[in-house]
């Protein structure tokens, strides 16, 4: 019998691999391409490409040279000298790096020498932790050193406990010289304890090396001032948001003129940026930005003093995402691009001529082995008239006569686009792969179709955001080739609070939830998230505070309001150090489900945040996904 079963097994694994379906252990196997830049005599591509290993838990990486109209490439074994170092001074005598610099007394021993195996933490006031990393009294802080000096660098934050690059993502693109080489430009936010955990109010401040002082450059924005550049005429240029507290504001393209008045490039364009960059002459404005489920890349012109009108104009289109633009060569573009069957590789795109030229192809010989899903646009009239985009990701080798298990996948954000981006976890054409018609709805709340759709989410969460769920996945269900008696819900962040509260009020059209790192209990949450502008904002303030919408969110759109009616089995997912969405949330619904009654498990990762970064945390995220919808579906 043990022989017969094997055999079994083996063929099989046989077919399964001879019909070339994607797997979580090919998806894993997928090299990751990004791009360090373009070489200083601009002839060539400097890219790195990074391989996961899930049996050594770890990733390795390589570094090659392309020619910029694309060839062979070339592993590089030496970086000095080929790329331009943005730190290094225009005029080559200084260098600006980072480092943590110690401020604040916050542990035991910091207090208490002599009881140095203390350890206590001790806070006085909020922004004692911040995503995945508890304050212990450090702060990132800009230095500048002489290029032929090897004395200490200093720092030109003076040792205040603020911090740039900005925790916990910035990086050195938070920090440029002036074109002068007399001034330093930096993004921070400068304020402490409490009233950082808050407020959004970055601000950009310069540092002048001759004088040693620091001024506050946009002190009347109170949002977020961000990612600082210089045109190649000398203009700082920067992306804001105006209103303090909110994250997913519009964010605008601003040029101070002549260091005078400051000009919004893109006020009158209804969406809002994620990038930019300079042409070459000073006299246009490259940003790439979310339209209609992709993102694309679009130029504004710039008029500089004239009255000459500003336009937007989108330069890109297709059923896919431009994710990065390198830079510019000729007439052409360097770009990333990705869709929902392909990891990021580089393009050139040529803006004369309109053609894309693929430059890279590092997972051709993995894709030429496999039969990949389809993915098509349709659009759905919402319970309040509107039209909403919706992908729907096939199955490969679709046959609209049989019937398919169907998911809808609920975006996290909440404001957050839901475009043909590549994710290495919640993987369409992974899931579509195994079998199953994945919903992807545009709902409420999401960037690239216009500012009056992305702000209606707030205050709204379990208002007309659900209703959008439910008629992407009711229409969905009069194709013929759904099967209506297996639909699945799924998601993480907002995505896992949306299938928390669906879970209450889906009126049993579900008969399986997946939910990671999802809010279920607004009131807790509250209490114990580390960013409280993001839900002083999102939900009205405090859950303490009387004004409607307060009431009604923490109430009426709280998950744990409708915990009497949950029915159904779900499978909760909470990494151990994810201080956005606490581990109480998981761990709450996990009770709440066990003690009803309800199928349910908790898949929980003591040493992940909000995302799931270890190579073998990741296999085991995927197989316990697809475990759990066998049983299920």
């Amino acid at each position: 019998m043990k022989k017969i079963l094997l055999i079994s097994t083996i063929i099989m694994s046989t077919a399964t691999f001879a019909q070339g379906i994607l797997s979580p252990e090919i998806l894993w196997k997928l090299n990751r391409v990004s791009v360090l830049g373009i070489s200083k005599d601009k002839k060539s591509i400097v890219y790195k490409v990074t391989t996961p290993s899930v049996e050594e838990n770890k990733s390795s990486s390589k570094t090659y040279s392309m020619p910029i109209s694309g060839g062979k490439a070339t592993e590089i074994k030496e970086m000095k000298n080929l790329l331009t170092d943005k730190n290094l001074s225009p005029d080559g005598k200084f260098i600006l790096s980072s480092n943590e610099v110690k401020i604040d007394k916050i542990l035991g021993k910091d207090y208490y020498p002599e009881l140095d195996k203390s350890d206590v933490q001790i806070y006085n006031a909020l922004d004692y932790r911040h995503w995945d990393t508890w304050n212990e009294g450090l702060f990132n802080h800009v230095f500048i050193a002489e290029t032929n000096d090897k004395a200490t660098p200093t720092d030109i934050m003076a040792k205040q406990p603020f911090n740039c690059p900005q925790k916990p993502f910035g990086g050195d693109e938070d920090y440029i010289w002036s074109p002068t080489s007399k001034s330093i430009v930096y993004v921070s936010k400068k304020l402490s304890g409490t009233a950082y955990a808050t407020s959004t109010n970055t601000n950009l401040f310069e540092y002048n090396l001759e004088t040693k002082a620091t001024k506050n450059l946009t002190e009347a924005n109170k949002g977020y001032d961000t990612n600082p550049a210089f045109s190649p005429n000398g203009q700082l240029t920067w992306l804001q948001m105006k209103r303090d507290g909110y994250e997913a504001d519009k964010n605008d393209i601003i040029v101070r003129v002549n260091d005078k008045y400051d000009l919004n490039l893109t006020e009158g364009w209804d969406n809002s940026v994620d990038s930019f960059q300079w042409s070459a002459d000073g006299k246009k404005v490259y940003f790439l930005a979310a339209i209609n489920g992709t993102k694309q890349l679009f130029e504004v012109n710039y008029p500089g003093v004239t009255r000459i009108a500003i336009t937007v104009t989108q330069i890109t289109d297709g059923d896919f995402d431009v994710a990065d633009v390198v830079g510019f060569t000729g007439d052409n573009v360097i770009v990333t691009r990705t869709d929902m069957n392909h990891a990021a590789e580089i393009y050139s795109y040529n803006l004369k001529k309109k053609i894309w030229l693929q430059l890279t192809n590092t997972n051709q010989e993995i894709y030429s082995k496999l039969t990949l899903p389809k993915y098509e646009r349709r659009y759905v009239t919402t319970t309040d008239g509107k039209k909403m985009l919706v992908w729907v990701i096939l199955p490969p080798n679709f046959d609209k006569t049989k019937k398919y298990p169907t998911l809808l996948y609920c975006q996290g954000g909440p404001q957050s686009p839901l475009t043909q981006s590549y994710s290495f976890r919640w993987n369409f054409s992974l899931m579509a792969s195994q079998g199953y018609v994945i919903v992807a709805p545009n709902r409420r709340g999401m960037y690239g179709h216009g500012r009056e759709w992305n702000e209606k989410i707030s205050g709204d969460w379990g208002g007309q955001v659900m209703d959008d769920y439910l008629s992407a996945i009711d229409d969905l269900s009069r194709e013929s080739y759904v099967d209506k008696t297996r639909l699945g819900c799924i998601g993480a962040s907002y995505g896992g609070y949306s299938a928390f509260m669906l879970a209450g009020i889906h009126n049993n059209r579900f008969k399986s939830f997946i939910a990671h790192d999802g809010v279920f209990n607004l009131v807790s949450m509250y209490g114990t998230t580390e960013e409280v502008f993001f839900d002083n904002w999102e939900h009205g303030g405090a859950y303490w505070e009387q004004n409607e919408v307060a009431k009604k969110t923490y109430t009426k759109f709280n998950p744990i309001t409708y915990i009497d009616k949950w029915n159904t089995p779900i499978l909760i997912i909470q990494g151990g150090i994810d201080f956005r969405v606490p581990i109480g949330q998981g761990q709450e619904a996990f009770q709440a489900a066990q003690l009803k009654g309800i199928k349910s498990r908790l898949l929980y990762f003591p040493q992940e945040n909000h995302w799931v970064l270890k190579p073998q945390n990741a296999m085991v995220w995927q197989r316990e996904f697809y475990k759990w919808l066998k049983e299920t579906l």
